[in-house]
């Protein structure tokens, strides 16, 4: 009986560790997953600028991670075209050039219509629910939303759908470009003259609801579409009006500025 006892702690210990104390396979992958969010997060909000050059061993005190979920993060990241690896120099944070970006937007228009159309027409009863709540305090909270609270039921909006389109394949292909729009729309909000307000994106993204929980397969792909038209905008606006070294820190002020 005992050494049945001892066989079974020892199956537990395996479950919980890779062995000499190091965590199991699966709080790793969590560790990893939990350390690109946060890069993530600290990309959107420029809190990591664009232009900005770092050190890994920066970027681990920065987020709090150790070496190899930051490695593994970051490794990610680069081929995301978000940040760019210097070997032997360091880490790169990748300018934001807008003609790229806005080139860009038109192939995650394509692929948006795609995924929204899956997801639209395969939301079970659990997304339909979600989303419902999700639009519902869209609606409570919409005078009252920060930019940062948006960007998170923004990244939530994302997750919804993707999950609701069942094909894992979309999730790492629409990934780095909503990290890339979710930036471009937070320094269009944050920096732009005038252009605080959140009520036109909220409203987007409140028609893209509706239609996905409801199951309207067409008004989504409308909805989905209606949102990339007024993300074009923004670069409009951005590309004669944002200071240029919002989207690349490296390039020197003027008069000293």
């Amino acid at each position: 009986m005992a050494k049945r006892k001892r066989a079974l702690e020892v199956v537990r210990n395996d479950d919980d560790d890779d062995g000499e104390g190091k965590p199991s396979r699966r709080n790793r992958l969590n560790f990893f997953e939990l350390a690109y969010q946060k890069i993530e997060e600290l990309l959107v909000h420029c809190e990591l600028k664009p232009g900005q050059f770092m050190t890994m061993l920066e970027l681990q005190h920065i987020t709090g991670f150790g070496r190899t979920p930051v490695h593994h993060a970051v490794n990610r990241l680069s081929a995301d075209t978000l940040i760019i690896i210097r070997p032997r120099h360091g880490l790169h944070i990748a300018p934001i050039d807008l003609a790229r970006e806005r080139m860009l937007l038109g192939l995650r228009r394509d692929m948006e219509r795609f995924v929204i159309r899956l997801a639209a027409d395969r939301a079970s009863l659990s997304h339909r629910n979600q989303a419902l709540h999700i639009e519902r305090v869209l609606r409570e909270r919409r005078a009252s939303l920060t930019l940062d609270e948006f960007n998170n039921i923004d990244r939530r909006i994302d997750a919804l759908v993707l999950e609701a389109a069942g094909e894992p394949f979309l999730v790492h292909t629409m990934r780095p470009l909503h990290t890339l729009y979710r930036r471009i729309g937070y320094i269009h909000h944050r920096f732009m003259p005038g252009q605080a307000d959140l009520s036109g994106t909220i409203d987007h993204h409140l028609a893209i609801l509706a239609a996905v929980a409801n199951r309207r397969v067409e008004d989504a792909v409308k909805a989905s579409d209606a949102l990339i038209d007024y993300m074009d905008l923004m670069f409009t606006g951005m590309e004669a009006g944002i200071d240029p070294r919002l989207l690349d820190c490296s390039i020197e002020p003027l008069l000293g500025a």
